[in-house]
């Protein structure tokens, strides 16, 4: 391709990664970039085309191993033919008609669907995961009368101005932006503790900060509307609390009269095994939060709670397209094709198999300093020989795996994500591992 004047620095800061893409590919990107807002952060120049399964097809062709499944959406696969069949009559019939504002059926199966899977008795609909955290905090806030909030470090709920208060995972998400009051703290990080002790003597002290210290120096519970968590941290670097951990912060927000809220976004829709990844750890939050492949791939979000807590009034919350009707024939597809297909435990399978061959590579690769996970959401730790993080090295890794035709994602400091399709089989995983592992020869050399 002819280097135009006007062409970005992405084709000079990736002139190696470009050669092994084709032309069709280098084409759009060059257009792309010069008509899309640059605030879209992309690692490495593929060009999507078509997929099925596990695997993606780029513009030109080439197939990848895909874990990543749209940043743990495509949970019940790509061109799922039942999840295909029912966005396909329900295009026949009507796409959107204000659900807002009047009934239809599509949004009331799937609030049957939703109620029968976390046990919540009402739904509210919207379309995406910030907003669906920004609900959340809207009710907390209508609910209690109080006016702050509680999250963790290294948290990541939205960038949306709200969900954006209540996110910490990097420093450039909040500059110039104003927040609504949030205290944050420790989440249990084990493999770095930011309090320097040992798991399980810790007596989990990070969760217990939460009374021991802010609700002493910082925020009265009288004054706390809600602790935010995620069941697992996604952005922040798929870290794995352990057990007692949100146990601990559930006794402390019932003892406080504190509502606790899931933010289920990317852990939810069986992504761990069970629907909510909540069920892990035997705790049910006052509130869930659900998005990401809650729509197969479809715009679609919700917040869960008991109609004890949902009982605002009509026009408190509202939006145009939530629980659009196209969206919802889609969520349902999905949610029933991955229930009748015992979703659960083949994740549970295929994620300790994943975990198994990571360890395995993690004993002749120590730049893997560690691997964990829950289900198919696993997060390999790339560090330096002293265990410091390592971003630089892990970004290349990324980069040779995905000239290889696997396709992943980086999260945290310096953490490689795994969170492929659900439906993803035993041999597609080892086929990318195996080239995974080529991946790490080179960029380890």
């Amino acid at each position: 391709m002819k280097k135009q004047e006007t062409e970005p620095d992405f084709f000079e800061q990736e002139a190696g990664l470009l050669d092994t893409v084709g032309p069709k590919a280098r084409e759009i990107i060059g257009q792309d970039c010069s008509m899309v807002s640059a605030c879209a952060a992309r690692p490495y120049p593929l060009v999507v085309d078509r997929a099925k399964g596990s695997v993606v097809k780029d513009i030109d062709g080439k197939e990848y191993i895909d874990f990543v499944a749209g940043i743990a959406v495509m949970n019940a696969g790509y061109s799922n033919p039942e999840v295909k069949a029912a966005i396909s009559t329900q295009l026949e019939k009507m796409v959107h008609c204000g659900y807002g504002d009047f009934f239809a059926e599509p949004p009331l199966k799937l609030a049957k669907k939703l109620r029968a899977l976390s046990g919540y008795s009402k739904v509210f609909y919207c379309n995406s995961g910030a907003e669906s955290v920004e609900a959340a905090m809207k009710l907390a806030l209508w609910k209690t009368k109080r006016q702050n909030f509680i999250s963790f470090y290294n948290a990541f709920h939205g960038r949306t101005l709200g969900a954006l208060s209540l996110t910490c995972s990097k420093i450039r998400q909040k500059e110039h932006f104003p927040s609504i009051r949030t205290v944050h703290t420790d989440y249990a990080y084990c493999y770095r503790c930011p309090m320097k002790l040992d798991y399980p003597s810790c007596g989990i002290e990070c969760a217990k900060q939460i009374e021991n210290l802010i609700f002493r120096k910082e925020l009265s519970p009288e004054d706390t509307a809600a602790v935010f968590v995620e069941p697992i941290q996604g952005e922040g670097g798929y870290i794995v609390p352990p057990p007692e951990f949100h146990r601990e912060v559930r006794k402390i927000c019932t003892d406080n009269e504190v509502l606790l809220v899931a933010d289920e976004v990317q852990t939810g829709c069986f992504r761990t095994g069970p629907f909510l990844a909540m069920e892990n750890f035997e705790v049910r939050a006052d509130i869930t939060c659900l998005a990401k492949a809650l729509g197969s791939g479809l715009p679609m979000g919700a917040m869960l709670a008991d109609s004890s807590l949902m009982d605002w009034p009509p026009g408190v919350h509202s939006n145009t397209f939530g629980g659009n009707l196209l969206s919802s024939a889609a969520a349902l597809a999905s949610l029933e094709f991955l229930e009748k297909e015992n979703t659960e435990n083949h994740v549970r399978e295929l994620g300790a198999h994943i975990r198994h061959r990571l360890r395995e590579l993690q004993e002749n690769f120590p730049c893997i300093g560690d691997v964990r996970g829950l289900g198919l959401m696993i997060g390999a730790e790339i560090v330096k020989p002293d265990k410091s993080i390592d971003p630089v090295r892990r970004d290349r890794i990324i980069r040779e795996a995905f000239k290889d035709g696997v396709l992943l994602l980086p999260c945290g400091d310096s953490v490689i994500r795994f969170s492929p399709p659900l439906v993803m089989t035993d041999e597609e995983a080892d086929l990318g591992l195996d080239k995974f592992e080529k991946a790490l020869r080179r960029a380890t050399r």
